[in-house]
């Protein structure tokens, strides 16, 4: 309704485009209290929707301000346009906008979560008067980048500085020690919001600390802690604990999990998906297909796998076994070179991602064509050997393709940066920034 009302202004002042663009910039927006803040596929649609506002704006002639260049750049964090996100920061130089808490605070949160680590960081070191959105952006992106003890060294300092940590700080800090396996530190710290700090955990802290302790495989705390959580647990606490069912192969833990979800939310088909890979893992062939049976009994369909390639400013995508793609000839090619030289490297795909019960030269075929397969392959060919490949994907990435891609910037000697739908993984020399453990 806001847009088909603005759309029947003839000629939108300033006031009337920034809010229309905070609008979509907000809508758009992953709520931070999901602790990594990157958005899902819907989401991602309605921050696409800013940067078309924007450049309409542009060719009015109204002048943007920090609120407009505030709403830009949120969205290009939340898609990881990193060209757009650097035009926008040339942008407040160049037209000596100023640089406030709120367009700073949406810089480091930009580089971030576009993967430039380095830059968000100097941006904070030089911003003087750093609030605690400055902090809490700062630590959310050493957080999904998996830097834990930075994050909790970030923490500590902010205390130092006589800041108070809020209710948002605990929360990204609680996803630094998950993203790192800090299992004791973040215990202590989960406890001690009350004692310290006078924060009641919401249920976002507590999917954290469900996250943190089914993670390193202490399914049975995790299972506690859920019921005995002074308010009613909701899906995401419950699609934690079955991930790290799925993690550890614990299958008791994985149906008790599925059994509430199916409860609270039925139609979401990773529930399903998760609970098939246990069943597979363990060559339960029969229940793979009767989750499979009851998923379409209710109509739903397995979100497909996205992945998403930024090259010379323009953002390509790829679903799993694309053919679309005007270079799709040059594509495959590569990715038969790629496939052939990580067999000669003894690589042995991990066909029990692959939740059909069909031939292993099938299920390798299968793998061969991810989503982030297809894109590295396109990076390969469509970029630069000294620029690093950039990759986002809206599902968790498969163990297989974690391992082929840290095979593949050996091969290639290429870095490949991936951001899947919970933190960042930095490929190089046949290593991952998240040391196997994500």
């Amino acid at each position: 309704m806001s847009r088909y009302l603005f759309d029947q202004i003839r000629q939108p002042d300033l006031v009337s485009w920034n809010t229309m663009l905070a609008a979509y910039a907000h809508c758009g927006a992953s709520d931070v209290t999901s602790a990594n803040g990157f958005s899902s596929v819907q989401n991602a649609e309605l921050s696409v929707e800013v940067l078309h506002l924007f450049s309409r704006m542009q060719a009015s002639s109204i002048r943007p301000n920090e609120l407009t260049i505030v709403a830009l750049i949120s969205a290009c964090a939340d898609l990881g346009a990193l060209s757009q996100g650097i035009w926008a920061h040339a942008y407040v130089l160049k037209n000596k906008l100023g640089l406030n808490h709120f367009v700073a605070t949406a810089l480091i949160d930009m580089y971030a979560k576009c993967g430039c680590l380095g830059m968000a960081h100097q941006l904070f070191d030089e911003f003087p008067q750093k609030d605690e959105l400055c902090y809490n952006a700062m630590i959310q992106g050493l957080a999904i980048h998996g830097y834990g003890h930075s994050a909790l060294d970030l923490f500590k300092m902010m205390k130092l500085k006589g800041l108070a940590p809020d209710s948002v700080t605990l929360l990204v800090t609680l996803s630094a020690c998950s993203h790192s396996g800090l299992v004791e530190e973040g215990c202590k710290l989960f406890e001690s919001m009350r004692k310290e700090y006078g924060i009641e955990p919401k249920l976002e802290h507590y999917s954290c600390l469900v996250d943190l302790l089914g993670r390193a495989g202490r399914l049975k705390e995790a299972e506690d802690r859920i019921q005995r959580m002074p308010m009613k647990p909701n899906a995401i606490l419950w699609r934690s604990l079955l991930g790290a069912a799925k993690l550890h192969g614990n299958l008791a833990v994985g149906e008790v999990a599925v059994k509430h979800l199916i409860e609270l939310d039925p139609q979401t088909s990773g529930n399903y998906v998760l609970l098939s890979n246990i069943y597979a893992r363990i060559d339960k062939w029969e229940d793979v297909n009767r989750v499979r049976r009851l998923m379409k009994d209710r109509g739903i369909d397995k979100m497909p796998g996205n992945s998403w390639i930024e090259i010379d400013g323009a953002m390509h995508e790829f679903l799993m076994g694309d053919r679309t793609h005007p270079r799709l000839k040059e594509i495959y090619l590569k990715l038969e070179e790629m496939n052939r030289k990580l067999q000669a490297h003894g690589h042995k795909p991990r066909t029990q991602e692959v939740l059909f019960d069909i031939e292993e030269e099938d299920k390798e075929d299968a793998l061969s064509y991810h989503s982030e397969r297809l894109a590295i392959a396109f990076g390969l060919i469509a970029s630069e050997a000294t620029v690093p490949i950039r990759i986002i994907k809206n599902l968790r990435v498969c163990s297989d393709c974690h391992l082929s891609t840290k095979l593949i910037s050996y091969i290639y000697d290429r870095e490949i940066i991936v951001r899947d739908r919970n933190r960042f993984h930095h490929f190089r020399n046949g290593t991952c920034s998240c040391w196997d453990f994500w």
